[in-house]
């Protein structure tokens, strides 16, 4: 009989099997299996989220983040999997008891895509454009560009997102490049999105492998496939969420990138209906003999400097309901 060395978790959506697919095989790789026998040894197990299923209700009458975390947070408490690989920007702040994030797989291109047909810029869009969107970050960036933007709501997996806008229901809508990319759809995008024109949502582009905490084997096989760039740039992004006490009902964008040797931090909270930005940039050199655990505090401390100061100047304009 066949040994399973660890099951993975995933959401069913071909975007989440996509990213655990892409686990399996940086894991096969590490562990010298073929195909074939990653499919019996790291079998992955699907799962449909409450996200997943509430797709006539936003995100922030929902409940907001959490939704597509929590079903595999309790199968991997029950011992049903072992691995359970997330959508980053989709993890909330807080950790639940007992699990942790081990880390992260190497980050897909953190960009906005902007999917419109034939329109290939943000100033082609029609008058009053229509735009398909969930988010409340995309929703309020847009209406700080085009105040006469009308705001639909659009939610579904990426298949369901393209063959609305295909339907003429839109005039455009808003991808994560990461997904495009790896859903082998990067040409869907009519045009990708400088960091200047739309900076995205924290976390965005990046895969979390989540596991028990005294799971010190599962920690092992895991580590060599995790990346500690990512975990720098997120240490600094989340942290930047976690003290705007962030949420789906919050348009906040972050983006933190290393550069030779710097961590360079970018980050806005939005009034939800465009009218007002808060921005910080951030910049500063990262210890070049400092081990990896000590970057993390660093970039956290980056990432919560930047936000306290927002919530300092905005007061209770930003203090909304988490």
């Amino acid at each position: 009989m066949t040994q399973v060395l660890l099951t993975l978790g995933s959401r069913g959506s071909p975007l989440a099997l996509a990213q655990s697919q892409m686990t399996r095989t940086l894991l096969a790789a590490q562990l010298n299996l073929s195909e074939a026998q990653a499919e019996q040894q790291l079998p992955i197990k699907t799962y449909t989220t409450t996200g997943d299923k509430l797709l006539d209700h936003s995100l922030v009458d929902a409940g907001g983040k959490g939704l597509f975390t929590s079903e595999l947070e309790q199968a991997l408490v029950a011992g049903e999997i072992d691995l359970a690989v997330h959508s980053m920007k989709d993890v909330p702040v807080k950790a639940p008891s007992g699990l942790k994030m081990v880390g992260m797989l190497p980050r897909e291109d953190p960009r906005e895509a902007l999917i419109a047909g034939n329109i290939t810029s943000l100033a082609d869009l029609p008058k009053k454009p229509v735009i398909g969107t969930a988010s409340v970050r995309r929703q309020t960036q847009m209406l700080s560009m085009r105040p006469d933007a009308q705001i639909v709501m659009l939610r579904g997996n990426v298949g369901t997102r393209l063959q609305r806008l295909a339907e003429g229901r839109f005039d455009a809508t808003f991808l994560a490049y990461a997904g495009l990319k790896r859903l082998g759809m990067a040409d869907a995008a009519s045009a990708v999105l400088s960091f200047d024109e739309m900076l995205p949502s924290p976390a965005q582009g990046a895969v979390g492998l989540q596991i028990r905490e005294q799971d010190d084997n599962t920690r092992k096989l895991l580590l060599p496939i995790c990346c500690e760039t990512t975990q720098i740039e997120l240490a600094a992004e989340r942290a930047f969420l976690a003290a705007l006490d962030g949420s789906c009902r919050t348009p906040i964008a972050a983006l933190a990138r290393v550069k030779v040797g710097q961590l360079h931090f970018s980050g806005e909270v939005y009034l939800p209906d465009g009218t007002k930005c808060w921005r910080r940039e951030e910049q500063m050199d990262l210890p070049k003999t400092a081990p990896l655990a000590a970057l993390f505090p660093i970039a956290s401390a980056l990432g919560k400097a930047a936000g306290l100061s927002i919530a300092q100047e905005a007061g209770d304009l930003i203090r909304f309901e988490a």
